[in-house]
């Protein structure tokens, strides 16, 4: 057995599921697999000859691994705009972003004016306990310069092996002077579930992506929740709007949470010996609650899983725009020591009532569009979709183009999350909204 980790790639970014897969297939035999194998071999033949000419007689001597690594990227980007080549740095950032969890400092930043800025420090971290506040200005680690560096260049410094130390020196508004602070890296866990009350009898959970620590954050968020509001919650907005995707696993153990019972997903390969069902256990955990689940055309691949599972079981209620429609599945299957790892897609993967989606997305129960800034109009915050991407695999049937994806950054202009709440109000918001998803008694909004 060979161990692979199989992932749930959006567009925009990705993460992996550990999966056990059988050993290669076995080769074909007779007189037509001979010859095809003759004319891989013939092929292979002129990739050498190729591969020899340019280290012979290009202009500049070439980097042979360069050239290696990009025939294979080409190789690879060819079948489709979700496989590749990870060289072994990128490989390891993609276990970082999966594992959700590094040693660092605890503070979420951003790039502003070349110099790095504090969105905010997580709580109870290293940079919190040492005073880093939201809006420091980042201006030196360890003495050199963050001008000129990029962002992912600025985080890699300050991410390191546990217990070492860094020095910050950061600018604050309303101090004169730089301040300069040490700080001993620690265990960091990136938070892919955040939760709040909503009004004052709604549990409102916003999943970001599907990393290692999503399922238990989905636990604690649903516990404290209830411990919090008790007999008066109502029920759950879960938010999964511009979520990328991320883990197999979690999107099934997430879609796990809220259901009894049935089918959450399959995945089909090329073969029909490669079939995979996977279903829910007893046990939801937010006890039949109602549930609104918000999608837009940024929420991909597992965010769709999860918003295509409870749409199927009749669980939840979809509100916002459709999908972004990226119903593949990718193995990530790693090359030896020091070689990186190979991302392929493997297969497709299907809801409960076996529709596929991709290149279509999911469509929400009630479409909700968000009025949109119109200096947030130039730069088009619609997305294009799966549909769009060069080298896509088709869809079964129609296809359809990208959907909104703009979320107001103020709650009380956010249209969807209104008109979630007023469902789980009991206020109808949608005529063609199925009963068994809308409360008792539920009335029609003027």
């Amino acid at each position: 057995m060979r161990k692979t980790t199989l992932i749930l790639l959006s567009a925009a970014a990705g993460a992996a599921a550990t999966l056990l897969v059988t050993q290669p297939r076995v080769a074909l035999i007779g007189a037509s697999a001979r010859a095809a194998a003759a004319d891989t071999y013939r092929q292979l033949n002129l990739f050498g000859d190729v591969f020899e000419r340019v280290r012979s007689d290009y202009v500049e001597k070439p980097d042979d691994s360069k050239l290696v690594e990009t025939a294979i990227n080409g190789m690879l980007q060819g079948l489709d705009p979700h496989s590749s080549y990870m060289d072994p740095k990128s490989f390891r950032d993609m276990q970082v972003q999966t594992r959700g969890e590094f040693g660092g400092l605890g503070i979420e930043v951003t790039m502003e004016d070349g110099l790095i800025k504090v969105v905010a420090p997580i709580d109870e971290t290293p940079a919190a306990k040492a005073g880093i506040l939201a809006n420091d200005i980042i201006t030196h680690l360890d003495d050199e310069p963050v001008q000129g560096l990029s962002l992912n260049q600025a985080v890699e410094k300050m991410r390191g092996p546990l217990n070492t130390k860094i020095r910050l020196k950061i600018t604050r508004k309303g101090q004169d002077k730089p301040i300069e602070v040490t700080i001993v890296r620690d265990n960091i866990r990136v938070r892919s579930v955040r939760s709040r009350i909503e009004g004052d009898d709604l549990g409102y959970i916003r999943v970001t992506q599907f990393n290692e620590q999503t399922t238990e954050g989905i636990k604690k968020s649903i516990a404290d929740l209830q411990a919090q509001l008790g007999d008066k919650l109502k029920g759950y907005i879960i938010d999964l709007r511009n979520n990328p995707g991320g883990l197999l696993d979690q999107a099934i153990s997430v879609s796990d949470a809220f259901l009894e019972r049935g089918e959450i997903v399959s995945t089909r390969g090329r073969n029909a010996d490669e079939t995979q069902r996977f279903n829910a256990r007893a046990g939801d955990l937010t006890k039949g609650k109602q549930i609104a689940v918000l999608i837009n055309g940024g929420s991909a691949s597992a965010s769709e899983i999860v918003a295509g599972a409870l749409q199927d079981h009749k669980r939840a209620t979809l509100i916002g725009t459709r999908s972004f429609g990226k119903g593949s599945v990718q193995t990530i299957i790693p090359l030896g020591s020091g070689n990186g790892a190979l991302r392929l897609t493997t297969a497709r993967y299907f809801t409960p009532a076996g529709r596929s989606i991709q290149a279509k997305g999911i469509v929400p129960d009630i479409e909700v569009l968000q009025d949109v800034p119109d200096e947030m109009k130039v730069r088009n915050t619609d997305t294009k979709g799966e549909a769009s991407l060069r080298g896509h695999l088709k869809a079964e049937g129609q296809e359809e183009t990208g959907s909104q994806a703009y979320v107001p950054p103020d709650a009380k202009d956010d249209k969807a999350l209104k008109a979630a709440a007023d469902l789980l109000h009991g206020i109808k918001v949608n005529a063609s909204v199925p009963a068994a998803n809308a409360p008792a008694g539920a009335k029609t909004a003027n």
